[in-house]
């Protein structure tokens, strides 16, 4: 049966986390539809990944027989979430823009799974595999808005995620969420909410849609 790579990264809990309340909506429907899969969820909030040191970094570069033990056990680490991205069949990422770009716990893993010779490079080992990133954002960044050229989110991911891993890459945007926390955005609570119902919708619509293609 299908495996669902779930990564949630927001530090706050779903009541408050707009892309964890659309991510977990993603993952109900993709349990309904598919009861006999696997997912396997990682909280980055909760449990960080090392960041990328010096010995994990060189020993992506070099003969694992020529490690040494520091090198050894830093690469290990990087190959456990490696692998849980090449066993994959659907990824889904939860990634909120803090400071106008994505949570340093993404980052981290991220610079982890990057593994060129592997998952990056000609042969890329998770290509093809579709990846759902529920970009949730505290105002707009749409063309046309005023912070445009602040979108540092969906440029960065998809060269990332479309082209280094070369993955089926979707996005999904709830925007404007602090609408309802900040009075001075106030009168855009309306667009806020069509917004996050928006994004409900297409979550459960995407994740019934690769269920029932990985089924097939």
């Amino acid at each position: 049966m299908a495996t669902l790579l779930h990564i949630d990264s927001s530090v706050f809990p779903t009541s408050a986390s707009s892309s964890r309340a659309v991510a977990e909506a993603f993952r109900s429907a993709w349990a309904e539809q598919h009861p006999d899969g696997t997912v396997v969820h990682r909280d980055l909030s909760a449990a960080p990944v090392p960041h990328l040191t010096a010995d994990a970094h060189t020993a992506g570069l070099s003969d694992p027989s020529g490690h040494t033990p520091g090198q050894a056990a830093a690469f290990a680490e990087r190959l456990t979430l490696v692998e849980e991205l090449e066993r994959a069949d659907a990824v889904l990422i939860g990634a909120p823009m803090y400071n106008f770009t994505i949570p340093s716990t993404l980052k981290a893993w991220l610079d982890n799974v990057i593994l060129f010779g592997r998952t990056a490079g000609e042969t890329p080992t998770a290509k093809g595999t579709p990846v759902t990133v529920i970009a949730s954002r505290g105002g707009s960044y749409e063309p046309g808005t005023p912070r445009e050229s602040y979108e540092y989110v969906r440029n960065y991911l998809t060269t990332v995620f479309a082209d280094t891993l070369a993955m089926d890459l979707e996005f999904i945007v709830p925007e404007l969420t602090m609408a309802p926390h900040n009075p001075a955005m106030a009168e855009l609570v309306p667009l806020y909410e069509a917004s996050r119902e928006r994004a409900l919708s297409a979550a459960v619509t995407k994740a019934k849609e690769l269920a029932d293609r990985l089924a097939a």
